[in-house]
């Protein structure tokens, strides 16, 4: 049995919500290098060999994020957070919960 009762939909819906209500400190902690311009967070791309910030962007709103170099792109928290820790989405989703107390 699950310890995490509620459906797989749902619960990576709480976890994106509590992620986009506090996406900017977040962001901070994850892409530390980056800096906040306009509505979005410009970082460098910790998963490549990446010189200059301009191609990865986050939406601080949506948490939409892409790296415009490489093609590699996503809707949520959940997915970047699993993409900068190269770990399955389904992961990302428990270890953002349990590290940020997020429900």
């Amino acid at each position: 049995m699950s310890m995490y009762p509620v459906s797989r939909s749902v619960f990576f819906h709480s976890i994106n919500l509590a992620c986009r209500a506090r996406l900017p400190s977040l962001l901070a902690a994850w892409l530390p290098d980056g800096r906040k311009q306009g509505q979005e967070w410009v970082a460098l791309n910790p998963t490549r060999s990446d010189r200059h910030a301009g191609s990865f962007k986050i939406n601080m709103i949506t948490g939409q994020w892409a790296d415009f170099a490489t093609g590699d792109k996503g809707g949520d928290p959940v997915s970047l957070y699993a993409y900068l820790k190269g770990m399955r989405q389904g992961d990302a989703a428990r270890a953002l919960s349990q590290e940020w107390g997020l429900k």
